[in-house]
Formats: structure tokens, sequence, C-alpha cells
């Protein structure tokens, strides 16, 4: 059921857009807005605690009418419900896609081979509430009977990104003695900077691997071991160390403690894990109701995205707009633009979530993809980000739609700094699309006190094309709930986005081909043997690596 057998672009709503799209290629959005007073209004959605304006987008109402039969053409709703009900929709890997699951919050069974896996979430997340209590209580001490005030998150990927992400977004809800640290490079840099601010006695490792053979955490694991027994000896391991982990026998080789591992499962992918244990770092940050609330809005937007018709639904809209700029368009960029300082690792994140998931090049069938996937991501916080590339969004040859990711209220309302940041926000989405014509330029130089001579020779390169499209979402504040909205919305956007494309949003084999490479040349690089079957660049890259060494 899961796989089509075509491609994509061989649908009939895909051919209505492709004849439609030409009729609408050069249609400008002001005229669209002069000619449909409620146009915001049409193409807008509003949920109790977030509102997508969707209005900013080249689109008319046939567009969408397109978009949405490509959408039941491609079986949007069976394929939804079928990753709730916890059918195997990762084919390659053959599993369950049900990070659904583990913020379940009404607590329905939901089975896999048979198994509801309910029980085992929740005892998982009663673990963690116990344990996260007891460190923040001071009941679980480290060796020398200090509390564990330093939390040092090691992992790599999702393990990393997802809860560096979350405990950044929510540090106003962190406990005020709690520090967060993440390790994740490779990079012996990334592991000395952290170590060097930090108290052993203080200091409590989690360690982030579902193997625990993660080349890169393991090595910064053992590399924070050595310096924690090198302080305090090697019976204060396991008080100091905790692993997110399912290979119990080697968590105890490593000296912790298996009674303080925490499960997860194959069918939670790395990079929508920081809603299980994983998120360890986040609950111990925020405290595990804070958590909670977290999963309560991520659940509310799983029940949207699972039983809302899809012309109010709020990630088929979003994924819809992504195939229609990326696949008609040819614009295979997206910007993510938080206006909130809290907010400035989710673009890093959600490069993660949507490359690793969509950059694929072989279909659900097998076939080789003839049509563009994933748009490459990017972004940072507003107002930074106005002052570095938004340059390229306004003037560049290539055109990026744009998410604005906007907070009514600050955690932080100091002076009149965040009506500047919002009226920031609201302008470069009106200024992306109504841009700013050569005889405005003109006639606004002249009014500026310009010469006729100046205003002609400036006025292109103050004129701006316009017709740039935006998404703006508004919540009231980034809390916990929000954020678990947030990040909810993006995973469904990124499945509803690889439904149409017909390829596998869940697997990442794309990942191994290099860190296979890189097992190969190791071993070279520490020893004086010389490798086979390398190109002529990189045995000359390693030879002049290993001189350099020496």
């Amino acid at each position: 059921m899961f796989g089509c057998k075509q491609l994509s672009n061989k649908c009939k709503a895909w051919k209505k857009l492709t004849k439609h799209f030409k009729d609408v290629q050069k249609t400008e959005m002001k005229t669209l807005f002069k000619k449909d007073a409620q146009r915001a209004e049409r193409y807008s959605i509003n949920l109790d605690a977030m509102m997508l304006d969707y209005s900013k987008n080249r689109i008319t109402d046939k567009t969408m009418a397109y978009l949405l039969e490509l959408a039941k053409e491609c079986k949007m709703s069976e394929k939804i419900e079928a990753m709730f009900k916890g059918e195997k929709i990762n084919k390659t890997e053959n599993r369950a896609v049900l990070h659904v699951a583990l913020r379940n919050r009404e607590n329905t069974p939901i089975y896999v081979d048979g198994k509801d896996v309910m029980p085992d979430v929740n005892a998982v997340l009663a673990k963690i509430r116990k344990f996260t209590d007891d460190v923040r209580l001071g009941k679980f001490l480290g060796y020398t009977g200090k509390k564990l005030t330093n939390i040092v998150n090691i992992g790599i990927g999702g393990s990393d990104l997802g809860p560096k992400m979350a405990t950044e977004a929510l540090k106003k809800y962190w406990a005020k003695d709690i520090k967060c640290y993440f390790i994740s490079n490779i990079d012996g840099t990334a592991c000395s900077e952290v170590l060097n601010k930090l108290n052993p006695e203080e200091t409590l490792f989690i360690v982030c691997s579902k193997t625990f053979t993660t080349i890169e955490t393991l090595t910064n694991a053992k590399t924070c071991r050595k310096w924690l027994v090198d302080a305090l000896g090697e019976h204060a391991v396991s008080k100091h160390f905790v692993a997110v982990s399912t290979n119990a026998v080697e968590v105890a080789k490593f000296g912790i403690d298996t009674a303080n591992m925490f499960e997860f499962w194959n069918f939670v992918g790395g990079r929508y894990s920081m809603w299980s244990a994983i998120g360890l770092s986040i609950a111990l940050a925020v405290g595990m109701d804070n958590f909670e609330k977290m999963l309560d809005g991520a659940h509310e937007m799983d029940m949207h995205f699972k039983y809302t018709e899809l012309s109010q639904n709020i990630p088929v809209i979003l994924g819809l707009l992504s195939v229609w700029y990326n696949n008609f368009f040819n614009f295979h960029s997206t910007a993510i633009i938080p206006y909130d300082q809290y907010l400035q690792y989710l673009p890093a994140y959600l490069q993660q979530q949507i490359m690793e998931s969509n950059g694929k090049f072989v279909t659900n069938s097998g076939e080789l993809v003839n049509y563009c996937t994933s748009p490459i991501v990017f972004g940072g916080a507003g107002t930074d980000v106005q002052h570095s590339f938004f340059q390229l969004l306004h003037q560049g040859t290539e055109i990026v739609p744009c998410d604005i990711i906007v907070p009514a209220i600050s955690h932080n309302e100091v002076g009149e700094h965040h009506e500047i940041l919002l009226a920031n926000a609201l302008a470069q989405g009106e200024a992306l699309m109504r841009g700013k014509s050569t005889r405005e330029a003109y006639y606004e130089m002249c009014k500026a006190g310009k010469t006729k001579e100046e205003a002609e020779k400036l006025k292109k390169c103050k004129s701006f094309p316009g017709n740039r499209p935006t998404n703006t979402l508004i919540f009231k504040k980034i809390d916990p709930y929000a954020l678990g909205m947030l990040i909810a919305m993006y995973e469904h956007k990124t499945f509803v986005e690889g439904i149409i494309w017909n390829i596998n949003s869940f697997d990442q084999m794309g990942v191994e081909l290099g860190k296979q490479m890189a097992l190969s040349i190791l071993p070279e690089l520490q020893s004086n043997a010389s490798g086979l079957g390398h190109d002529s660049s990189t045995t000359n890259l390693i030879k002049m690596i290993k001189r350099l060494r020496k």
C-alpha cells in the first residue's frame, strides 16, 4: 500500500500543476492582494496556540485545488493513518515510524508486531521523571556527595541537535542551578572546551547512543570518562555517567550502572528522538513537568495532522507549498527565520530534520527519481540574519521561500526591543512580497534630495523585484507547549513532502558511505601503512597530513 507504483510527476494532478504553472508563474502577489480583500483571512489557519498565514505565496485558489488533488492522488490521508497505526512504513529498514507514540498523551494503544508499545513508552517516561527529580532535588548525588548541576549531553546527529535546540529554546525554564553542555563533534576541541569549564564533582554525563558503538559519541565519552577518573577515581563513573541506549552489555562495560540506562526503540529514528529518553538533558534542565508540556504541544499537532481535513491541515499545506516551489518554480532552497534568540539552533536542527529525511534519489518502488526532492535548508535568528544573507533574499538571482516564526510576547520584555523585533519580522515578509519598482526608487531618492541624474543612476540598485514568498507562523510565546507544536509541525511537513515525492523519509543511508571510508583511512593516518584503492588525490592528501603531523 505504501509505495506508489509510479514517479510522482506521472500523476494526473502533477500534469495539471505543470500546465497551471505556465499560467501563473509571472503572477504578482501584490496584484492578488489588491484583487482579493479577504486573501489573508482565506489563506490563514488558526489554532488555539498558533497561527499560520500563508497568503504571501504565489498561489491562487486553483493552485491550492490542484495541490490538494495531488495530495489525494498520492493517498495522503491513508499514508498519514498508516504511520499512526504503526505500520512499517520505513520499508528499507522494515520498521514502524512512531515518534508520535512518544507523545501520545491520550495513551490510546498503538501496536507494533501485535504489541501495544504504550506501556514501555510510559515506563521510560516514569523512569525519566524519577531520575530527573532525584538529580534536581539533590537525591542523586555525585561521588563526593555534591549536587550534579553540570549536565553534559554526549551524542551526535539527532542525539545532539534536538536536545541542544530544545534546551536553548527553553532556557528561560531552566532550574537556576543547572547548566547544560553538548559535545558532538569528534574534533577534540569540542570535548576540551566543555571539560575546561567543569568541576568533575558536579558533572553528570549523558551518553546517547542506541548501539553504544557510534564512533564519535564513544570517543568523546571515553575522553570524558578518563577526565573524570583522573580527577575522582574509577569508582566515580557510575555516579557521574548515565546512558541512553539499548546495549546493556557495552553500557555495563563502560562502567555505567544499567539501572541508569534509558531505553528507546527502533521505531524512533534519531532525528525524531528528542521526545524519547534522548530528551533526558531537556528534562533535567527544565523539569519533567515542562518536558511533558512539550509532549502535550506535539500531541496537539499530531491530532491536528491526523484528523484535520487536508485543506485546513497546517503540515499538509506547508508540505504542498514546498513541493510547488521546489518542483515547479525550481526554487531549491528554503530559509527558516525565527525572530526569537532562544530559537537560534532551530535552523540547524531542521537542516537534519528535512535534508536527512528527504535528501533521496530513489523512490519507494525502487525507481530513480527525475525531479528534485529535498530543498537546501538554512537560516538563523532575526534580526541578525537581516545583516547577512537577507541581501540575497531581497535582490539575489535565486529566490528562496522563507518561514518567518514570530512570538507575540518575548520572555525578556526589555524596553521597546520586542516591538522593534516584531516590526522587523513583519516588515521582511511584506517587503519580500511587495518589493520596490525602479519608478518608486527614483521618486523616493528625488524626494530625499538626490539629483535626477543621481536617482536615475541608482534606481535599479535601489529597486527590489519582490514577489518572493513567505509563510508567517505566530505564537503567543515560545513556551514548552508551543515548541512541541512547532517541531511536530515540521516533522509532519517533511513527511508530507516525502509522500508527494514517493520517497522514504525515515531512513538515512546517505550518512554511511563516508563513515565507512573513514574507517579505512584511519589506520593509514595512525601508522606507516599505505592504503590501497584510493584515488590519487586522497592518497596525496593522506601523505601530506602525515608529513605535517610529524
